[in-house]
């Protein structure tokens, strides 16, 4: 029997704790989801959504794109941010204001009032897709926090401690919930487990994630 409490949204705007500079805020951009939606479509019209190469050679089971001054990009040569979408030479698309605005509302709520990003890497998560733990290292300020936005199936968050091999703690993660993570958190390794093909009345059989950072 298929479980329904995938397909409920949360409670919007409740906060859980998941670390001492860490939180899971439930249902926060579910007002903006009208907005965001096709703002994500525009920007992949400019930049579409691609798997990329690691520096190991591995294909990322994750598709994804960019938005902002930088983008995150990875290849053979190593993982970076770049002012040019590399399939294109141009500049990656601008920065909606919606998501800015998504982004630091958020980042408010819990107590990182200067934050202010110029990168938004929008991550694409088919059934299977995962994401292996790993920190965030490549942005030049440690001292802004990571503000990552969930919309459509249900994906499992592995939030971890500062080396690989810390236990990690499994957070359901639904559409419209917004994590940030900052401070003394800022640096912990996570992930997200391999996507289950539970379709969102919304976006079907897709998870997209956006994650904001202060990169340059």
């Amino acid at each position: 029997m298929t479980n329904l409490r995938l397909f409920d949204d949360p409670p919007q705007k409740a906060c859980e704790v998941i670390g001492p500079c860490a939180f899971v805020l439930r249902g926060f951009a579910l007002p903006d989801v009208d907005t965001l939606l096709p703002a994500i479509a525009a920007i992949e019209t400019r930049s579409p959504f691609r798997h990329m190469l690691t520096p190991g050679g591995f294909t990322m089971s994750v598709a994804l794109t960019n938005c902002g001054t930088w983008g995150w990009t990875t290849d053979r040569h190593g993982y970076r941010y770049s002012r040019q979408d590399p399939a294109s030479g141009q500049p990656w698309p601008a920065m909606p204001e919606a998501f800015s605005r998504l982004a630091r509302a958020a980042a408010n709520a819990v107590g990182f009032d200067a934050f202010a990003p110029d990168a938004c890497l929008i991550n694409r998560y088919l059934p299977g897709s995962r994401l292996s733990l790993h920190q965030d290292r490549n942005e030049r300020d440690f001292n802004a926090p990571i503000v990552s936005v969930s919309l459509g199936m249900t994906a499992i968050f592995l939030f971890g401690g500062h080396a690989r091999t810390d236990k990690t703690s499994k957070v359901a993660l639904y559409h419209g919930d917004v994590v940030v993570w900052g401070g003394e958190d800022r640096l912990r390794y996570h992930g997200i487990m391999p996507l289950k093909d539970e379709p969102h009345p919304l976006l079907g059989s897709q998870r997209i994630n956006f994650t904001f950072r202060k990169a340059g």
